[in-house]
């Protein structure tokens, strides 16, 4: 949703005596736009950090199946959080997650331009990306189900295949990869759609696929209310318990439902950083202008689709097809032109808020699981006890708190040390030695 998702500790070359040497050529790393390159990362991932926030608090607060589907809210749902599911569905669904992706292939090419230029190969970064699938399983099994970082190291190890691609090949196999991925989606959204409302016709065929989307729906519902029975009772250790015996099979959902997305975003991740998209590399005006198209064109047609699921009653596969299906080729449009936009805004972006973005995007790893732990505090009946309590406008108040907290203690954290807390951890991990924290 997550680098932290992202490249986090890629700031900072430090050799690698463990890693065996690669026969390939060292891909040039330009010292002049280093501290550049890295601050445009840093801002947009700061940015991105607390959008995931604002993605996920719905299914933090309320039953999981919420997220998408307003009537499974415990508490009434009326016009305003209509028209705020809208807002949320244009804005930011699907669109953190894009960029989060972006920057981890973005990030996974910055890590192994540097490791190259150091004679290292590419086992540091299969080494790097198994323990963020361990950091990605407990934060599943023990903190957030929703959790997207095991996602991402699986991908990213398929990702790491195409390191030596050419730049332009690497771009075009990431848009084949999304187009496949994009026009499946299309026939999935279509077929639950016109399946559930039995418009598939009047076979038994089409009888017997209504009903089995129904009773889906229906178990859907029915787990997301059992989760919730157990956050909200604050039957810690039976909702852990509940997650090994009964979501362990939701790691490959996600990872199939995911796949055709995250894999393409990340090796087009790779091509733009290469290209210069995040270093001044391009031509500013002609990326300014790409990216608002892009932004723009993107926006309306997510407006459409979010407004005809509003027209249409907010029904379960109705959002479903919304979320999965009608929005895949649209937010590529604006996760494309945000990361453009954006790219620019953060190699000249300064004053206190740009300063405290970036801080939060370098301790982006901590801040994203971080949040999860604060949220348990907020929700969780052995906390704070809100589960289920809040609206959506009273979820966005907790939002708001949240990002205050990552804005205010990033910044101070890393003018006394050099890592955030679980950047500095999966760096060590990763070389497989302590490395100072303290500046």
């Amino acid at each position: 949703m997550t680098e932290s998702e992202a490249e986090i500790g890629a700031s900072g070359a430090t050799p690698d005596e463990f890693a065996p040497q690669e026969t390939v050529p060292p891909a040039p790393v330009m010292a002049g736009k280093g501290a550049q390159r890295i601050a445009s990362l840093d801002f947009i991932r700061g940015i991105a950090v607390l959008g995931i926030l604002a993605a996920n608090i719905v299914a933090f607060g309320q039953p999981f199946t919420a997220y998408m589907y307003p009537d499974a809210f415990l508490t009434p749902h009326g016009e305003v959080s209509g028209w705020m599911w809208v807002a949320q569905f244009v804005i930011i669904d699907g669109k953190m997650r894009g960029l989060f992706t972006l920057l981890f292939g973005a990030g996974m090419m910055l890590f192994m331009e540097r490791a190259w230029a150091r004679g290292s190969s590419r086992w540091l970064q299969v080494r790097r990306l198994l323990w963020l699938g361990l950091f990605g399983l407990c934060h599943f099994f023990f903190i957030w189900k929703g959790d997207i970082l095991f996602m991402y190291a699986v991908a990213g190890l398929v990702a790491l295949l195409f390191v030596k691609l050419e730049r332009r090949n690497q771009f075009i196999l990431g848009m084949i990869g999304y187009v496949f991925g994009g026009l499946i989606y299309l026939a999935m959204g279509g077929s639950m759609v016109l399946g559930s409302s039995g418009n598939f016709g009047e076979g038994a065929a089409a009888q017997e696929m209504q009903e089995g989307l129904m009773s889906a729906k229906y178990e859907d519902v029915e787990e997301s209310l059992i989760d919730g029975d157990l956050i909200a009772s604050g039957d810690y250790a039976g909702l852990v318990a509940h997650n090994f015996t009964d979501h362990v099979g939701d790691l490959g959902f996600v990872l199939m439902l995911f796949w055709m997305e995250t894999l393409p975003l990340m090796l087009i991740g790779m091509a733009l950083f290469r290209k210069g998209l995040f270093s001044g590399g391009l031509d500013a005006r002609k990326q300014r202008l790409w990216g608002g198209a892009g932004l723009a064109v993107g926006a309306a047609l997510s407006l459409w689709i979010a407004l005809a699921a509003r027209d249409e009653g907010f029904s379960y596969y109705g959002t479903m097809a919304a979320f999965l299906g009608w929005s895949f080729f649209p937010r590529l449009l604006m996760v494309l032109g945000l990361a453009a936009l954006l790219g620019l805004w953060g190699m000249t972006a300064s004053g206190w808020l740009a300063q405290r973005l970036s801080a939060a995007g370098r301790a982006a790893f901590t801040n994203y699981i971080g949040t999860s732990v604060l949220m348990m505090l907020v929700f969780h009946g052995w906390a704070g006890g809100l589960y289920g309590d809040l609206n959506r406008p009273q979820l966005y108040l907790v939002v708001l708190g949240a990002w205050a907290v990552m804005l205010l203690w990033s910044k101070p954290w890393l003018e006394r040390f050099r890592y955030g807390p679980l950047e500095w951890l999966w760096r060590c991990l990763t070389y497989g030695r302590l490395f100072p924290l303290r500046r």
